[in-house]
């Protein structure tokens, strides 16, 4: 890379140096399972494990080592969703040095409370990330703050570089990097360090269909941005400016996925892996099973970039998740409204191995004749198979059963 560019291999080994002891070097391990149902082979950067749960005090406590005594005594100010606003603050309290994070208004109370927690002063401004910007801009200037950037900053890129080199130093074998791009300072980082240990590795960027700015200046085109996403740690509407000519000459492609890609992820990595992801750090995950033949073979490392997810949310996720391998599924069963059909229809039920979870017997909002009944049933099942099984069940007794899909 030319010696002109922002952020060079040297910044990133000296902010590994920085960072020694301060951060974990987390694990890079190999999912034998996640390869069996990908077709790549699959190795895991668990970043969920850092302390505040995220890459994001990588890059943070990189640029806080490098502030002078001036800047130390007036404190930082960092807007961000969440994760750089932990990084920002945790490190911020271990160092003596007063931070301000500004934060939208609808980031998960979970980020709101933890970050809070180091001690940092939290200000809630805007719907969304480039909103938050604008007012952290304004109380910077106001009050002689630093900014500590998320994203568009060469001490901050360097520090988020560090996963490079720790990914190839355990893993060396391996000829794919993925990882979720929102700002691009993840991926603009990780790619200096990958060209220049393995020039001929290839690196892809994940970004959600409800956020694609980073993948439109890559492709050329114009494409909308969304009000919210699941991955609300890469929702940004505007890429950094040196992000963006970093991953352009750096990063090879960039892919998309759905909420729904996501969602997947996330359940496929807590009942597989035992580990907790956020939206944005199940993206590369999410882009393996929407893009299954551009990895197929091929040695992918995937960045799990943050594990702070809302248990609410997860707590649904599971639940759709759920729904979607068949394990939990809604029947609807016609019945004959006198007594003991509804308990006929329970034992059958049962008698099959699903367990009932809810029940609703509704006799005036059915389109059946008078003297006749709807059962709702939901159940807990083993999956697509049995649903069918119970169907038949009900069936065979007399009882016409349906299976009621969204």
């Amino acid at each position: 890379m030319p010696a002109t560019d922002p952020v060079t291999i040297d910044d990133i080994r000296a902010a590994a140096e920085r960072l020694r002891g301060q951060i974990e070097n987390t694990p890079c391990l190999h999912s034998r399972t996640l390869s069996q149902i990908t077709g790549a082979d699959v190795y895991l950067k668990f970043e969920n494990l850092q302390f505040t749960a995220s890459f994001k005090e990588r890059g943070a406590l990189n640029r806080l080592a490098q502030l002078d005594a001036e800047q130390k005594r007036r404190g930082v100010i960092a807007v961000s969703a969440g994760n750089h606003a932990q990084g920002v603050a945790y490190h911020a309290q271990r160092m003596g040095v007063p931070a301000v994070i500004v934060m939208p208004r609808f980031t998960p109370m979970v980020k709101v409370e933890r970050t809070r927690g180091f001690g940092a002063e939290i200000i809630l401004r805007g719907d969304t990330f480039d909103e938050a910007r604008e007012e952290a801009l304004a109380v910077a200037a106001a009050r002689g703050l630093t900014l500590v950037h998320p994203y568009d900053d060469a001490a901050v890129i360097a520090g988020q570089g560090t996963i490079g080199l720790e990914m190839l130093a355990a893993q060396p074998q391996l000829d794919c990097l993925c990882m979720a791009i929102g700002g691009g300072g993840l991926a603009s980082g990780v790619a200096i360090a990958a060209r220049a240990l393995k020039p001929g590795i290839e690196v892809i960027g994940v970004q959600t269909e409800h956020f694609p700015a980073m993948y439109a200046l890559f492709k050329g085109i114009e494409m909308p941005c969304a009000n919210a996403s699941l991955a609300e740690g890469i929702a940004v509407k505007s890429p950094g400016l040196i992000t963006r000519e970093i991953v352009r000459r750096t990063v090879d492609d960039i892919v998309l996925v759905s909420e729904g890609d996501i969602e997947h992820a996330i359940v496929l990595l807590l009942e597989i892996e035992k580990t907790v992801v956020e939206g944005a750090g199940a993206a590369p995950l999410a882009a393996l099973i929407r893009h299954p033949q551009r990895f197929a073979g091929r040695r992918v490392g995937l960045v799990l970039s943050g594990g702070n997810i809302d248990p609410m949310v997860l707590a649904d996720i599971i639940e759709r998740g759920m729904v979607r391998a068949g394990r939990l599924a809604r029947i609807r069963v016609a019945t004959r409204d006198v007594p003991g059909e509804l308990a006929r229809a329970a034992t059958i039920v049962g008698a099959t191995g699903a367990n009932i979870e809810e029940v609703e017997h509704q006799r005036a909002f059915t389109t059946l004749p008078a003297q006749n009944a709807q059962l709702e049933m939901v159940l807990q099942t083993r999956g697509p198979e049995h649903i069918e099984e119970i169907l038949r069940a009900l069936r065979d007794a007399g009882l016409p059963a349906e299976l009621h899909t969204y």
